[in-house]
Order: C-alpha cells, then structure tokens, then sequence
C-alpha cells in the first residue's frame, strides 16, 4: 500500500508541476497554488474511483441488465452528476467555504479540551491490528450513513433535495451520484466529522471512501443480480437497493437504507428482502423535471422545494 501511495503522490506532484502549475502561474493566481493542490490530489482519486466502477458495473449491466437503456438522455445527466462529483470540480467550492470554518472548529476544540477520544483510543489492542481496525471504521461509518439516509428520507426539507436522486426512471451505476450539491455537501460533512470523530488515519480513509462508493454504484447497478438468502443479509445486493429506489419506497415510508451491510435494516425493521423482485424505479408524484430535466434546472427545483418546506409549505 505505502507503495501505491508513493506512485499516486508522484503522479500528483508530477501533474502540478508540468501542467496546473505552470497555468496558475501564467494566470497569476499563485496564491491558490495549495487550494489547487488540494483539488488535483481530489479530482486524480475521484477519476480513479470513476475507472474502478465502471470496469467492474458495466460489464455486469451488459451481462443480465434489468431494462434496457431506453432514455439515454437521463443516463448523460447522471454521468454529469459523476463527472462534477468526484472530479472535484463541486467539492473544491464546499473546501474553500468550509475550510476556515473546520480550522477554527478544531481550534476551539482543542482549546477547551472537548477533543473525544478516539477510537483506538478507547480499545488500543486495534492499534496492532490494522485490518480489523479498517473493519471497524467501515462498521461504524456504515452505521452512520444508514441514518443519514433516513434522515434524507425523514425530514422534509431534506426530502425536498434527495428526490432527486429518487426521481431517476432509468436507474443505473452512474445514478449514485445524482444527488442536488447542497445534499452533496451535507453528506460529505456528515461523513467527514464521523470519521474525523472516531480517528480514522488520514491513510485510510480515501479506501473506506472508495470502498463504500464502489458498494454504492453497485448497488445502483442496472443488473438482475442478487447474493442469494445469506448472502442479502450480508451486503447490500443491487436487488436489495433496487427495491429502495422503487415508487413505493419514497419518502418516509422508505425501506432498504443501508449502504454497505443490510443488517442496519434488519435491526432498526426498515429491511425488504422480497426476492427475485426488481421493480422500475422513479417518483411518479415528484415533479417531472427532477426525473427528466437538466442538471440545472433540477438543482433549482430542489432548491426551491427545500426553502418551501422550512416554510411549511
């Protein structure tokens, strides 16, 4: 791994210096010189994260696809969504608005000592187990994500901005990131102040990412596969998740939360483990643009939608 990591921070270092660096230069905007850094170390594992899902979804899309592609136009938009998500084109504007913002939340922490403890910390014996401290990370941020979801599903104004990602008819592995960047933004906060919270090395943490995004595109797959009665309760299958995305399963009332293991369902009775079921997908009661329109004009109907249900309408 420290030798993936070693060519990956060459090819980094090697990039800034030959290409982005020498046009800040010339543009004079040497000061953004860290910020621009930061953002290609991003975008480089975000392109790599993009070549990881598609080699391993679509040969599986083409090999037992639910439905055919019959509205390519609406597989675009969500491989725009892909595109500006993970390239770090979206999440370099959320760094520089929340990055002083965390410095001076840490600052305060550290200085009034309210800084938890860690989670190897608490049980030290993980410090000599890597792997198992890796598991217990993904377990538990796991965990977190699934009530993140019902929260996107529970609340209202939440509500408003992932139907969105609900509204989508034909539903694919690009379709996990078809999410309003205002949700975006809330998720990466969420995920990022958990794992900040429980210590996970600065090492780790871009696998548990690529980990838990891979099981995500998979799960949204347009493939009929399943993992058969064990193997459902043990990893979200794209059967599993597809019953999530089904008309039926809107809103509050939805069922299949989890990301990576179903067992949360299972605990907390929001599991369907209905097999060999693989419904359309979409949300007929949802305006059509959301299912149908541009990048844009969906960003601004779910902006809208959201200030209108803080306002109780």
């Amino acid at each position: 791994m420290s030798r993936i990591a070693d060519l990956y921070a060459g090819l980094t270092g090697w990039l800034f210096e030959h290409a982005l660096q020498p046009l800040l230069y010339a543009l004079g905007l040497m000061d953004w010189a860290e910020d621009a850094y930061a953002w290609l170390d991003f975008a480089l594992f975000g392109l790599f994260g993009i070549l990881v899902v598609v080699a391993v979804c679509r040969p599986l899309e083409a090999w037992r696809p639910v439905e055919p592609r019959t509205d390519r136009r609406a597989v675009r938009t969500d491989m725009l969504y892909t595109f500006l998500s993970r390239l770090g084109l979206l999440p370099l504007l959320a760094f520089i608005l929340l990055a002083s913002a965390q410095t001076a939340w840490e600052a305060w922490l550290t200085e009034t000592g309210l800084l938890p403890p860690t989670l190897e910390e608490l049980l030290p014996a993980l410090r000599d187990h890597p792997l198992l401290a890796f598991a217990a990370y993904v377990v538990i941020l796991d965990f977190a994500e699934y009530w993140r979801h019902r929260a996107q599903h529970g609340l209202r104004w939440w509500w408003a901005l992932h139907a969105i990602h609900h509204a989508q008819r034909q539903m694919t592995f690009w379709t996990d990131d078809r999410n309003h960047v205002l949700d975006d933004v809330l998720a990466a906060v969420w995920f990022g102040a958990i794992a900040l919270l429980i210590g996970v090395p600065p090492g780790q943490f871009p696998l548990i990412v690529l980990l838990l995004r891979l099981a995500e595109s998979l799960s949204h797959a347009n493939v009929r596969l399943h993992y058969g009665r064990l193997g459902e309760r043990l990893l979200v299958s794209p059967r599993f998740h597809r019953l999530h995305h089904a008309p039926l399963s809107a809103g509050a009332q939805g069922k299949n939360y989890a990301v990576l293991l179903p067992v949360w369902d299972w605990l907390f009775g929001t599991a369907d483990f209905q097999r060999g079921v693989f419904p359309p997908t979409g949300t007929p009661e949802e305006p059509e643009a959301l299912a149908s329109g541009g990048w844009l004009r969906q960003q601004a109907i779910g902006l809208r939608r959201m200030f209108g249900a803080l306002a109780g309408r």
